[in-house]
């Protein structure tokens, strides 16, 4: 499924976040309905022209990201939420599995007041059924300074399937993702 927008409805909406490598989080996304474009790139850091190597290096204050086009008729920003909660770590403090360093971070940076809002809301909700044992250090925070990243990262595990971060690292994340969220999932996902 390619990231590139398909038909876009006047109401689309956009929604970006933060849960460690943006192959992994770009793989999850793709199949939702509603999900018009997944974009990786990097936000919330302090370099003007962020690379790839760069924020991998730290240097940046970017996160990993990917930015969400959506038709909100179809999916909401909370069932955004939900498997963005469900398919990443919100208790690692920078860190998703072996991928360590700021730039993994969980965040949710928010395209206006309303997505702040539901975000801490979401969050106040897990805290409060103690979803997770551990508490969740998921940044709530406006985007800010947002890069497209290089064309070799998007639809990189479509792409690149059998590559061995791919292969046992996204797939079966997204194999996860999509039965526990497969109510969600485009007919042809």
């Amino acid at each position: 499924m390619p990231s590139s927008p398909t038909a876009s409805p006047a109401n689309a909406a956009e929604a970006t976040f933060a849960g460690g490598c943006f192959w992994c989080t770009e793989a999850v996304f793709l199949p939702l309905r509603g999900v018009l474009s997944v974009e990786s790139g990097y936000s919330n850091g302090h370099d003007p022209a962020p690379t790839y190597e760069a924020v991998c290096g730290g240097q940046t204050g970017h996160a990993e990201v990917v930015r969400i086009r959506f038709d909100p008729d179809q999916i909401s920003y909370r069932q955004l939420l939900a498997v963005f909660f469900a398919t990443h770590d919100p208790t690692s403090l920078n860190r998703q599995g072996n991928d360590v360093g700021t730039q993994y971070r969980s965040a949710v940076f928010t395209h206006d007041t309303e997505q702040a809002l539901e975000a801490r809301a979401f969050i106040e909700q897990l805290t409060t059924t103690a979803v997770y044992t551990q508490p969740i250090v998921t940044e709530v925070t406006p985007v800010a300074n947002y890069h497209r990243a290089e064309a070799y990262h998007q639809d990189y595990f479509a792409q690149h399937p059998h590559q061995g971060y791919c292969a046992f690292v996204v797939a079966p994340k997204v194999a996860k993702a999509q039965q526990a969220f497969a109510d969600l999932l485009k007919p042809s996902a």
